[in-house]
């Protein structure tokens, strides 16, 4: 089975708005935890809006995650071991969405197109926060790289142990949070998954970050 390489060279392309998606459906995604609240109340919602993706053409997957965190499922009434069951239940979510895609395609469709692969979503400190925190980086002042490492860390080891094909850090604002992920990419426990992983940045006007720091100052700090 050929899995997608993410080279220069391809066109990628990735799923739609999921929270947007489950939105148009009839799902309220207005609370703290956005469409990850979804992942507990209508999980088969979430499933087959995956497979639409896929079966619409998308080569990706980013799952039900980016704001989901266990402090936010506990505010809505769960414990710590559900709240990190439904975490890692967005990565089984895609999995068996691309699976039964894949399964029931036909062979001749098959070979014109790639296997699909399934991104395990990681939004921003920001967005944890509810407050659109992740369009203009207000936070950059308030928290340490290490408190931002310590923030991503359980959360990124728990999807990277469901086995997700890429891991996929969203809508980052500012250049502390981009140096945090980076350095946290780097350490051996998450290096041992071997999964490689993209990050997306929130941008400002006049090659800024959405924080207002020069993009530049940041790629040369990179």
């Amino acid at each position: 089975m050929d899995k997608l390489h993410l080279s220069g060279a391809e066109t990628v392309i990735l799923d739609g708005g999921l929270g947007t998606e489950l939105e148009r459906k009839g799902a309220d995604v207005t609370t703290r935890l956005w469409s990850a609240r979804i992942l507990k109340e209508d999980p088969d919602m979430i499933f087959r809006t995956h497979k639409e993706f896929f079966e619409a053409g998308a080569d990706v997957a980013t799952t039900a995650s980016y704001q989901a965190t266990v402090k936010g499922f506990e505010e809505i009434g769960l414990d710590k071991k559900a709240a990190e069951d439904l975490i890692r239940s967005s990565i089984r979510i895609a999995k068996k969405a691309r699976d039964e895609f894949w399964s029931e395609l036909p062979k001749a469709d098959k070979s014109a197109r790639r296997f699909p692969l399934v991104a395990a979503s990681i939004g921003c400190y920001g967005a944890s926060l509810a407050d659109g925190s992740e369009f203009n980086g207000r936070y950059k002042d308030e928290v340490t790289a290490e408190q931002l490492k310590d923030f991503h860390r359980g959360r990124l080891v728990m999807l990277l142990e469901e086995g997700p094909d890429l891991v996929a850090f969203e809508t980052v604002p500012c250049a502390v949070e981009v140096m945090a992920l980076a350095e946290l990419l780097e350490e051996p426990e998450i290096q041992a998954f071997g999964t490689p992983a993209w990050l997306a940045l929130s941008y400002g006007a006049a090659a800024t970050l959405a924080s207002g720091e020069p993009i530049a100052a940041l790629a040369a700090a990179l």
